[in-house]
């Protein structure tokens, strides 16, 4: 379990208000997590930047094989990667000049978060970055009531 110093509600809404998101492991595969949280976040309007070397092409957009690769930088870094595999994204975010990484569900690498943030990246960590949208933008319900209850059911038709 991750010390809740990475999941700081005032850096969320902050990187929640950057536009620009690269996203690191994002999948083609549409019942993937990562498809599903890129596909949210280019509806709300975010400019998504897919990074993967697998793919030429994701959600309708060009696949980029490292963030080292995408012309201009990103403002945050999703990651949908292992946790062993987030100290060459750090490296690549820190190079990149990205202002912020945002680790999802069950990526945790605390002694990299800490890196990030010690270079002077805003960081969160072990968070969805679509259902943190939906908590501040108030639609967490597929019926769109805000309950204040993260659910991914959705409502029996009546």
């Amino acid at each position: 379990m991750p010390s809740h110093e990475f999941q700081d509600p005032r850096i969320i809404r902050n990187i929640l208000r950057m536009r620009r998101i690269a996203m690191v492991g994002l999948s083609g595969n549409t019942i993937r997590p990562s498809y599903f949280v890129g596909y949210y976040l280019k509806r709300m309007g975010f400019e998504v930047i897919p990074v993967n070397p697998r793919y030429e092409e994701i959600l309708g957009l060009r696949c980029h094989p490292s963030l080292s690769a995408i012309p201009q930088p990103p403002e945050v870094v999703d990651v949908f990667r292992k946790p062993e595999e987030i100290p060459e994204v750090v490296d690549e975010a820190i190079a990149v000049g990205a202002k912020a990484l945002w680790l999802q569900f069950g990526v945790i690498n605390e002694p990299e978060a800490r890196r990030a943030r010690e270079a002077g990246l805003s960081v969160v960590m072990d968070r969805c970055m679509k259902i943190e949208h939906g908590r501040w933008r108030g639609s967490l319900q597929w019926a769109g009531i805000r309950t204040g209850v993260i659910t991914s059911r959705k409502e029996p038709l009546i």
